[in-house]
C-alpha cells in the first residue's frame, strides 16, 4: 500500500492556510519559500501575480506530493503597490487608494505528483470610499496594515471602508477559494 501524496502550502501567510483548510483542504505540511519578490521593470501588476507564483511553486521542492502556491498583488493602473514595511509607505498607499478603484490579482498553482502544474489568475476590482485624515491616522495605529499587500486587510478594519468588491473576496485576502478547489480537484487532489 502506498503513502497518499500530501498537500504541501507553500506559503507561510495564516490566511491562506485558513482558506484552505475552511474548503475541507486541510495542508499536511506548511513550506513557505523565499524567492527575490522585486518586480521587473515594465511588468504589470497582473503579470508579477502570475511569475511570483509559479516561481513560488518551482521554488518549493516536495516533488511527489501535491503543492499549492499563491501571490497576491495589488495595482492601480500599471502601478505595483508594495507590501508595506513602513508607516510612510501605508501612508502613501491608502492615499492612492482613497477614493478610488484598484485591483487585486491573486494568482494560485497547484502542481501535482506526476509534475504537471495548473495555475489560475483572480482578479477582483475593489472600490475605496475617500479617506479622511482621521481614518488614514487611526487605520495606521491599528498596525494592520503591515506586511499586506496595498497596505490594507479586507477582512480586518480596512473592510468597513471598502464600497464595493467585483470578483472574488477570499482573492483579495489572498487564496481564491473557488479557482484553489478547481485546480486541486481538477489534478486528482482528494482530500
Amino acid at each position: 500500500m502506498t503513502a497518499r501524496p500530501r498537500l504541501v502550502l507553500a506559503s507561510a501567510s495564516p490566511r491562506r492556510r485558513d482558506l484552505l483548510t475552511g474548503i475541507g483542504f486541510t495542508p499536511d505540511l506548511v513550506a513557505p519559500t523565499d524567492i527575490d519578490e522585486t518586480e521587473r521593470a515594465g511588468e504589470l501588476p497582473r503579470d508579477l501575480a502570475v511569475r511570483l507564483t509559479l516561481e513560488k511553486l518551482s521554488a518549493a521542492g516536495h516533488a511527489g506530493d501535491f503543492v499549492l502556491a499563491s501571490d497576491t498583488v495589488v495595482g492601480v493602473g500599471r502601478r505595483v503597490l508594495p507590501k508595506t514595511e513602513t508607516e510612510d509607505e501605508a501612508r502613501a498607499c491608502l492615499a492612492l487608494l482613497s477614493g478610488r478603484n484598484h485591483r487585486v490579482f491573486t494568482g494560485v498553482a497547484v502542481r501535482a505528483p506526476d509534475g504537471r502544474v495548473a495555475h489560475r489568475l483572480s482578479t477582483t476590482r475593489v472600490a475605496v470610499k475617500r479617506l479622511s485624515a482621521e481614518e488614514v491616522d487611526a487605520y495606521i495605529e491599528s498596525g494592520e496594515w503591515q506586511g499586506k499587500a496595498g497596505g490594507y486587510a479586507i477582512q480586518g478594519r480596512f473592510g468597513s471602508h471598502i464600497i464595493q468588491i467585483i470578483g472574488s473576496h477570499t482573492g483579495v485576502m489572498g487564496l481564491p477559494v473557488y479557482e484553489t478547489r478547481q485546480l486541486l480537484v481538477g489534478l486528482g487532489y482528494k482530500p
